[in-house]
């Protein structure tokens, strides 16, 4: 059953269940939307924010300040949050930005290992330590296996966990937004949940 504040259930008490508690299809599903919102706002963005909201109370008060504010303007700090802001961007998306200090680390080359491994395609044009793919990723192996697989033990403990939890908290700081504040929430409650499903074959 999803979590209330996910699905906007009336007379439902967000803070009762236990999160830890979320279904394979669920962590999967949650995993998803964090990747789809992480990328690009275009023109189709605030119709589907809008309907997201519907079903997902935390984005309410995002999209409501979203509606209000042209596409430029949200496209302008989604830029400077995770492209190229001034005088540093806050918040890049990369494994590689936070363990290495710069695009294109060994991190990298690790993850299309895993990749590679689970049968996944690696080539494009985005890199492959963008958190949006690693969350994809994850949420893959948890649905081919419910979790019990090495390989997503391997993305947590070796990837994930080593900075992930650092760019919930930069973005939660640094966004003039309250959607990316509202992100950066869900994905740092997101996170131990991954582990959990990861602890399941160490």
């Amino acid at each position: 059953m999803p979590t209330p504040d996910d699905t906007g259930e009336a007379g439902a008490d967000p803070g009762r269940r236990n999160e830890l508690a979320m279904t394979a299809g669920e962590l999967q599903a949650a995993c998803r939307l964090i990747a789809l919102l992480l990328g690009q706002p275009g023109d189709e963005s605030r119709s589907i924010l809008g309907e997201l909201a519907e079903a997902h109370l935390w984005l309410r008060d995002g999209a409501r300040e979203i509606e209000g504010l042209s596409l430029e303007r949200w496209q302008a700090e989604h830029t400077r949050l995770f492209v190229s802001g001034h005088p540093r961007t806050p918040c890049p998306p990369f494994e590689s930005h936070y363990r290495h200090g710069h695009p294109g680390g060994p991190s990298a080359l690790e993850i299309e290992d895993i990749y590679r491994r689970a049968g996944l395609e690696t080539s494009g044009p985005v890199p492959a330590d963008y958190l949006g793919t690693l969350l994809e990723c994850a949420a893959w192996l948890i649905e081919r296996t419910g979790g019990s697989c090495g390989l997503l033990a391997e993305l947590w403990v070796g990837h994930l966990a080593l900075w992930a939890p650092r760019f919930a908290s930069d973005l939660m700081s640094a966004s003039r937004l309250e959607l990316y504040r509202a992100l950066g929430r869900r994905l740092d409650r997101l996170l131990p949940m991954v582990r959990a499903y990861a602890r399941r074959s160490w």
